[in-house]
């Protein structure tokens, strides 16, 4: 997929924060990224270390690999795709506060050395903004060094603030989902404000019997009721990607 390596072990607890950990950071309008694996090797125990960080609207990041543990890829702001990419990490690995959508990605999780839950998405700006996490098509599954240890739970993510937004919608949900599917916060008033939604996934992971209850968690019974978050509509995909040259599917895939 990449022949382009860049990779550093900076962590937010050397004093960088989370953001200043980040081995790529990307603040810039119109951007283009293709074939490069981006890493932070902090390993398990770094904490907060950012492999990707990426602010700025119509950033398009294609058959790249961005490889951590916690915070891997901050899409901080902005207007965000990634296209047939990989990404890898164990908590919060996938958050921040743009609109951006995943499509055909594969998302692996790894395996912490201590604590025995892992989240991939984290999201929630505080306020009302139409701005989310969206997962379409993409395939959710365990590293090879997490799956000797299926008692270690993973969970699709959580609202790191209230008003969170994140859609996984046509999804491969591996068994390593755990059947609650989502994890609160400790601002239990978030759970009112969230709008997650699963539509359409399929694997072992993706059975919505056993999820969690909470006000804002819903499974969407037909397309027409998420299509604000396709590609087309919620970032706008049709205005700038096709001259870009990156391949997406503005709509559903079924």
């Amino acid at each position: 997929m990449e022949k382009t390596v860049v990779q550093f072990n900076k962590t937010a607890k050397q004093g960088y924060g989370t953001s200043g950990s980040a081995t790529v950071d990307i603040s810039a309008n119109d951007v283009f990224v293709k074939g490069i694996r981006f890493v932070n090797n902090a390993g398990p125990d770094g904490g907060q270390a950012v492999a990707l960080r990426v602010a700025g609207d119509r950033i398009a990041i294609y058959q790249c690999s961005i490889q951590g543990y916690q915070d891997t890829l901050l899409t901080a702001y902005g207007i965000h795709f990634f296209r047939e990419c990989e990404v890898s990490g164990t908590v919060d690995f996938i958050f921040g506060n743009s609109r951006v959508v995943l499509q055909n990605c594969d998302i692996y999780v790894r395996k912490r050395t201590e604590g025995t839950v892992n989240m991939i998405t984290a999201q929630g700006p505080g306020q009302v903004e139409d701005i989310g996490i969206v997962l379409h098509n993409c395939s959710i599954k365990a590293d090879k060094d997490l799956q000797p240890y299926p008692q270690i739970k993973t969970f699709l993510g959580r609202p790191w603030y209230s008003y969170s937004q994140t859609i996984v919608m046509e999804c491969f949900l591996d068994k390593l989902i755990d059947p609650e599917g989502w994890l609160p916060n400790n601002d239990k008033k978030s759970l009112y404000t969230l709008y997650h939604v699963e539509y359409a996934n399929r694997g072992p992971g993706a059975n919505t019997t056993g999820r969690v209850k909470w006000p804002g968690y819903h499974i969407a019974k037909n397309s027409e009721e998420i299509k604000h978050f396709t590609i087309e509509n919620f970032i706008n995909g049709s205005q700038w990607l096709p001259s870009v040259g990156v391949p997406f599917v503005g709509g559903f895939i079924n």
